[in-house]
């Protein structure tokens, strides 16, 4: 089946369309403020592989500016608008760093520090109510947990990326 411009737009329109009512099953389920982000950004996966980066930040776009507006959990669709909805295309170019160790230490350099932004965004402009209570009220070590936590979280969604990116391309070539 030939790649037509349409065939493109609504591929990508039909998965934007997946990632904002997977973000709005997250915000539902109350328990989904970041393994929803992290579905919805496997879902840049057929784009980015078969249209490329430009196609698959149009597509990040479209569902990060719909989750913004329909959302209603702010820290789970900034999570996604910041951290994680880019980060598939991130890596694509982080990924041709030559030294795993270096590849390594951009990658959570980079999640680390938009995950910061993300929170002091959060904290001075949205400021949900109980939010600064959650994040500080349990000391420095709480804070150091839960940063550690996030990061194994991305950890883990990273290797998700790549295995599910290597079967997706597995499968186009049959």
């Amino acid at each position: 089946m030939p790649n037509t411009q349409s065939r493109r737009i609504a591929l990508c329109g039909v998965l934007a369309a997946l990632g904002v009512v997977l973000l709005l099953a997250g915000s539902a389920l109350g328990i989904g403020t970041y393994a929803a982000p992290m579905l919805t950004c496997f879902l840049l996966i057929p784009a980015l592989n078969d249209y490329g980066p430009a196609t698959a930040l149009t597509q990040y776009a479209a569902t990060a500016l719909l989750g913004l507006l329909l959302v209603p959990d702010p820290e789970l669709s900034l999570f996604y608008a910041l951290a994680l909805g880019p980060y598939p295309v991130v890596r694509v170019f982080l990924e041709r760093l030559r030294r795993p160790v270096l590849r390594r230490a951009a990658k959570f350099a980079w999640f680390t520090l938009t995950v910061a932004a993300l929170y002091a965004l959060l904290l001075l402009v949205f400021a949900p109510p109980g939010l600064g209570a959650e994040l500080f009220g349990g000391g420095v070590w709480y804070l150091a947990v839960l940063a550690g936590m996030i990061n194994l979280a991305f950890w883990l969604c990273d290797r998700a990326l790549a295995a599910l990116t290597a079967a997706y391309r597995l499968r186009r070539r049959r």
